[in-house]
């Protein structure tokens, strides 16, 4: 799965397993935060509702990840697991999460990221994909690109939905 792509000099790659470690940074990145607001505390990763994300990564069924990798270093990372999570719609649809350090924002890697997790969950035979993201998230535009649709909402977020059996623009 390594695409090598000239123009950024940065590639899209599973996961290695002695990156594991990384999981909390990313995991704590990928908390949407405002303009103007102050970041949580990094313990909030703790919470059992963060947890899910990556607790005993990679044993389930829809564990999938892929990082971006600029000159050996993972500066992104993109997990799609089933899980009850705030995007869960339901038992059969793996959520995603992604989260980019904030330097490499903006350049298109992360929806890069978010397409390659696609076509690796479409030939894996998922029908659909889900997420939730704040109203305010400006990565909400990248993923109606990508073919989320709002399915559910509430107050703050929404939870989008993207059909990989020919609704995803991937």
């Amino acid at each position: 799965m390594d695409k090598k792509d000239n123009k950024n000099q940065y590639i899209i790659r599973n996961l290695r397993h002695d990156e594991i470690g990384l999981w909390e940074d990313f995991l704590s990145e990928a908390i949407y935060v405002p303009e103007r607001v102050k970041p949580p505390a990094k313990e909030i990763i703790e919470l059992p509702e963060r947890k899910l994300y990556i607790e005993e990564f990679g044993i389930r069924p829809g564990d999938n990840c892929l990082v971006a990798d600029f000159g050996g270093k993972a500066i992104g990372a993109v997990w799609a697991r089933i899980m009850d999570d705030y995007g869960h719609v339901d038992d059969e649809t793996p959520s995603i999460a992604i989260s980019l350090y904030r330097e490499y924002r903006g350049q298109g890697i992360g929806s890069r990221m978010m397409r390659e997790m696609l076509e690796q969950l479409k030939a894996q035979g998922y029908k659909r994909a889900s997420l939730s993201v704040q109203k305010t998230n400006y990565a909400v535009k990248m993923y109606r690109k990508l073919g989320f649709a709002i399915v559910d909402e509430n107050e703050e977020e929404y939870i989008m939905v993207c059909e990989l059996q020919g609704g995803a623009k991937i």
